[in-house]
């Protein structure tokens, strides 16, 4: 199995937007021990959208890869199923129930099948029977309107998933609300499945908090990996802190992995992320404005050394 669940398992959440192919295969090379797609539609994986099939393109790096998708229509979800069956070196299929988007919300997908269990178990289930793959998870939030995390636990249990990520939050929380840690906890001891601990993790200390605290089998860090994808390097070296020179070594990584999948639209595309890799910074802004033009990759590489290598010297 290549999933060991004897240490804490350190995972990347998917995030639209964010973690595409490039990101993922940073945190992966760097420390990550999983790494899943971005949150895929079952109906556009039926109807093979170009878009989507090229979301579920992985590095080679990526090995666990899992392929995240939503949905709430059976017959829909197993043929999705089917149409990943058919593609090689997806090791599982994670089943998002916790999505807090209209858009999904509106489709009876994402955190709106936290509303009905019966249907929850029944797609877990549908997923389970028809995938070829190694593992079937499932990623949900601690309810959709109070904490029924423990019934949620034990139903995915029921329907055989292989493991569970909670997001301390419910879907009326949004983003904003305090990560009940109490509740993740709570449903890890009413399993036997092992769960993943998911919601404001942030750093290195805040990770190792959390999974005392809840006991969980790991940790799945999202927008705290955005800006700071070594988050993944500090914990699988047990190092609390990261020198400038990983830094660098990372965001130079993460800017050509962006350029060989994107080709040179990669380089307009990295300065959302270069945003974020200078906040703190001295003279930040004046980076950012002289980014916020160059379209060249070389050019760009010669910033990237220029502005973030001084302080790796």
């Amino acid at each position: 199995m290549k999933l060991d669940f004897s240490k804490p398992l350190f995972v990347l959440a998917p995030l639209a937007g964010y973690t595409d192919l490039p990101f993922r295969s940073v945190v992966k090379k760097f420390g990550a021990d999983l790494t899943i797609s971005e949150m895929i539609s079952s109906n556009a994986l039926v109807y093979e959208s170009a878009k989507s099939l090229k979301m579920i393109e992985k590095s080679p790096f990526e090995d666990p890869y899992f392929v995240q998708i939503a949905g709430s229509d059976e017959e829909v979800v197993k043929k999705a199923v089917q149409k990943l069956n058919a593609i090689e070196g997806i090791d599982g299929i994670d089943l998002n129930s916790g999505c807090p988007v209209p858009k999904i919300i509106k489709q009876g997908a994402g955190s709106a099948l936290l509303k009905d269990l019966d249907k929850f178990k029944r797609i877990i289930e549908t997923i389970k029977r028809h995938s070829n793959k190694t593992y079937t998870s499932v990623k949900v939030r601690i309810g959709f309107e109070e904490n029924i995390a423990v019934n949620i636990a034990k139903a995915a249990q029921e329907a055989g998933a292989d493991f569970i990520t909670i997001h301390g939050r419910t879907r009326s929380g949004g983003f904003k609300a305090p990560v009940d840690y109490e509740a993740i906890k709570e449903a890890k001891s009413a399993v036997s499945i092992p769960v993943i601990a998911n919601g404001d993790i942030t750093s290195f200390e805040k990770a190792q908090e959390v999974l005392a605290y809840t006991k969980a089998d790991g940790v799945m860090i999202g927008r705290g990996a955005v800006g700071k994808p070594w988050i993944f390097y500090q914990l699988k070296n047990a190092q609390e802190f990261v020198d400038e020179e990983t830094k660098l070594a990372i965001i130079k990584e993460h800017f050509l992995q962006m350029v060989e999948f994107y080709g040179e639209y990669g380089v307009v595309l990295f300065r959302k992320h270069l945003h974020t890799y200078s906040k703190g910074y001295p003279n930040a802004s004046q980076f950012r404005e002289k980014i916020n033009n160059v379209t060249q990759k070389e050019e760009m590489l010669q910033l990237i050394e220029e502005f973030f290598a001084p302080l790796a010297a």
